[in-house]
């Protein structure tokens, strides 16, 4: 999904959520964020969320697929075993939804704990890395102990992160 597929689908999502006399909150993570926020790539997979009211947006979600030919997990909550509080700001405000990201540390910090070397989350991360001016290994993992506890922090991560730093 691009950038305005995405936008374009979330103002679906509003527009049901308004026929239904609800109001909804959606915090994005992952490549939603890198996409519509940092311009970072030009698209998507999915979108990986959380969201309120849980089984009303993933009701409308799944209408949206039906609807659009998208997958059924175009919108998801996978990423919530993952979320710790964290601070988020306002990327879309509608009439009855609004939209919130999660600021660029801690989408650092999830991305470097997934560590996934063989993926776009590689890209993702050198990107934040650049954007937030880290110069140094120890940098990354100040962040990513502010968020997760260091027992959390498999060395798979730490091998990562170094790799990162070894390469740019």
């Amino acid at each position: 999904m691009e950038k305005q597929e995405i936008i374009d689908y979330l103002h679906i999502v509003n527009e049901e959520l308004r026929k239904l006399n609800y109001k909804g909150e959606i915090c994005l993570y992952g490549g939603a964020v890198m996409c519509l926020v940092f311009n970072a790539r030009p698209s998507t997979k999915d979108v990986d969320a959380i969201f309120e009211p849980a089984q009303t947006i993933k009701e409308i979600a799944r209408k949206v697929a039906e609807e659009k030919g998208l997958p059924d997990d175009w919108l998801n909550d996978g990423v919530k075993g993952f979320v710790v509080e964290h601070p988020r700001q306002v990327f879309l405000e509608l009439s009855n939804l609004t939209v919130f990201t999660a600021d660029p540390e801690y989408l650092l910090a999830m991305k470097c704990l997934a560590s996934r070397i063989d993926t776009i989350d590689n890209n993702d991360v050198r990107f934040l890395i650049r954007k937030l001016n880290l110069v140094t290994s120890g940098q990354v993992f100040s962040i990513l102990q502010k968020y997760y506890p260091k027992n959390q922090i498999r060395p798979a991560t730490q091998y990562f992160i170094e790799e990162i730093f070894n390469s740019l």
